[in-house]
């Protein structure tokens, strides 16, 4: 996993992971799969994934904290804005109940001799509070990486 790297606005974080894209993209925007890997024990745990795959497409998913309790939960949601499977997946991405602007998520993924280079780019993220905020792509990659390595 390359370190990560965080521009004015963006966030950019990049994983090589040995599996066909396909697999990537599926664990990317099907809800079962995300209720699977979007999680990190005593931290977080993805409970509730919507995904219309289409452009203007919504999408939400409901987090618990560790203590896995709705007081702790969360949700972020947003809109798909390109869908190009199985090597281009763009969204927005808003933190319900938060006053900050909505900012985009974009998802590339380069398959070359059996290997998916992982690329997510966050941008929007206009101030230092907004770029911390939303920090932990490392770990998300780290999950996903986890996640299709085992599936294999």
């Amino acid at each position: 996993m390359s370190p990560i790297t965080v521009h004015d606005d963006e966030i950019v974080q990049e994983v090589t992971i040995k599996a066909p894209a396909a697999r990537i993209f599926a664990a990317l925007t099907r809800p079962d799969e995300l209720l699977k890997w979007w999680a990190a024990e005593g931290k977080f745990q993805v409970v509730h994934a919507e995904c219309n795959l289409q452009p203007g497409g919504k999408w939400l998913m409901r987090v618990a904290g560790g203590r896995k309790d709705e007081l702790s939960s969360s949700t972020v949601y947003g809109e798909y804005r390109a869908i190009e499977p199985p090597h281009l997946l763009t969204y927005t991405w808003i933190r319900e109940k938060e006053d900050y602007p909505e900012t985009l998520v974009r998802w590339d993924l380069t398959e070359k001799d059996g290997y998916t280079t992982v690329r997510v780019t966050h941008s929007g993220l206009v101030s230092e509070s907004l770029r911390a905020r939303n920090d932990g792509w490392p770990l998300i990659v780290t999950l996903l990486e986890a996640y299709i390595n085992k599936q294999q």
